[in-house]
């Protein structure tokens, strides 16, 4: 059981007007592309390297299947990851990753959780796993944030238990704006298939961190680590479907403040 409190990188990740306004001015994007001596010096800054080769393209926000949607190229010195998220899908799915398990649980969650998702990420998988699964877990977020908008209209708060056999997993979701991890697990494996267990509450942290979502996540019981972590992912899928629905009755921000 681990909880952690938001980094450096989630004040950043909170800050989407200044992307924004990064991502709508080609013109400079083209000057840097034609300067390889900034881009060399780019390259030896991590930080500033990985802000500025975040792309995400801002969705158009409409309710109905193939509404609520959005796409993320994400390029860094470690992964290179082209994704598209529909809130209002039908399951349908296309992954490519490199880790076979690591696709397994995002068809699986585009599939429970009634979202369309396609995922290309090539990443340094001769290093290992972490900065693949990690910054497909970025992206996510950032495409979820992006789909959402200003969150008019949503329910806001989701919840589900799935179980798998023996294992039972829970998760709760708060689209609260606030970034934040319960992660209740434990794995008595260590990997499964080419993917280490303990990469999971990465995922589920970078997902939360830059989708702005507060998740609590537990498994109740379980004893096979393939049962345990379909449960973790088609748990928060269904929590997050209930969480991002249309609710009519909602005709402004479901929050006091008036913003989320």
């Amino acid at each position: 059981m681990s909880e952690r409190q938001p980094t450096a990188a989630t004040v950043a990740a909170v800050q989407p007007k200044t992307a924004t306004v990064a991502a709508a001015q080609p013109k400079t994007a083209t000057v840097a592309a034609v300067q390889p001596k900034t881009a060399t010096v780019a390259a030896v800054q991590p930080k500033t390297a990985t802000v500025a080769a975040v792309r995400v393209r801002r969705p158009r926000r409409a309710a109905g299947p193939g509404g609520r949607q959005a796409r993320v190229e994400r390029k860094t010195l470690e992964t290179d990851i082209r994704l598209v998220f529909g809130v209002d899908g039908s399951g349908r799915s296309s992954i490519s990753t490199g880790i076979g398990f690591f696709d397994h649980m995002l068809t699986s969650f585009a599939t429970h959780g009634r979202f369309d998702l396609d995922v290309r990420c090539r990443g340094d998988l001769h290093v290992d796993a972490h900065h693949t699964v990690e910054d497909v877990g970025i992206a996510l977020g950032q495409a979820l944030r992006e789909a959402l908008g200003d969150k008019r209209g949503i329910v806001r708060f989701g919840h589900a238990y799935v179980p798998l056999d023996e294992a039972l997993s829970r998760c709760v979701i708060d689209l609260s704006g606030r970034p934040w991890l319960h992660f209740g697990v434990e794995f008595k494996a260590r990997q499964i298939g080419t993917m280490p267990t303990e990469l999971f509450e990465d995922f589920f942290w970078a997902l939360a961190d830059h989708g702005r979502l507060n998740v609590h996540l537990d498994t109740l019981r379980g004893r096979n680590a393939h049962h345990i972590a379909e449960t973790l992912f088609k748990s928060s899928a269904r929590a997050l479907s209930m969480a991002v629905a249309l609710d009519p009755r909602v005709k402004d921000v479901p929050s006091t403040k008036g913003m989320l």
